[in-house]
């Protein structure tokens, strides 16, 4: 009999585990990188970022956390996804209009950003090169203020063109975009 309300308390507890897990999955205003939304416009052109936002949390990001020369999800949580209401041009190369992941490869000199057809991908885990729409390599900012949650921002300089920066912990790294004409 004791076996029996062992295995019942413990199924129960799983159960209650299981249900909070799930309820935290969906209210995401409880995760401990909430999900933030840059967005702007360049004349029609609407750009959205969403993404969750982490904070350093006094650790070393750049080379332990997020490791270099390894496909990264640009946040915490769901990839970060990056939607354009019009066909644009970042850093020279044309990205048509739609919703992407963006990932990044973070390196010491020089960083790989990526726009990858599956935008609702959970993290970096089912990330694939052969669904990538483009891919351009900036180099980051000089050493950035120090950001202890990750933040996006969109710079409009008129309607023709903005700049898109994103900087944790003393790392900046941006690209230009333009409306494809």
């Amino acid at each position: 009999m004791q076996l029996g309300k062992i295995q019942f308390l413990l199924s129960a507890l799983f159960v209650f585990t299981f249900a909070f897990a799930v309820q935290a999955q969906q209210d995401k205003s409880q995760r401990p990188s909430p999900h933030v939304t840059a967005s702007d416009n360049i004349g029609d052109t609407k750009i959205v970022i969403y993404y969750g936002s982490p904070s350093v949390k006094g650790r070393q990001i750049w080379g332990k956390l997020v490791p270099y020369d390894k496909v990264w999800r640009t946040g915490a949580n769901e990839a970060t996804t990056f939607d354009v209401s019009t066909d644009v041009i970042i850093e020279g190369q044309k990205l048509p209009a739609g919703r992407y992941a963006l990932f990044t490869i973070p390196g010491e000199e020089e960083w790989t950003i990526i726009f990858n057809k599956e935008a609702d991908q959970w993290g970096a885990y089912g990330y694939k090169e052969a669904q990538d729409a483009l891919r351009i390599d900036v180099k980051p900012g000089k050493p950035a203020e120090f950001a202890e949650q990750l933040r996006f921002s969109i710079s409009t300089k008129g309607e023709k063109a903005a700049s898109v920066t994103f900087a944790w912990e003393n790392v900046a790294v941006g690209f230009g975009i333009a409306p494809a004409k």
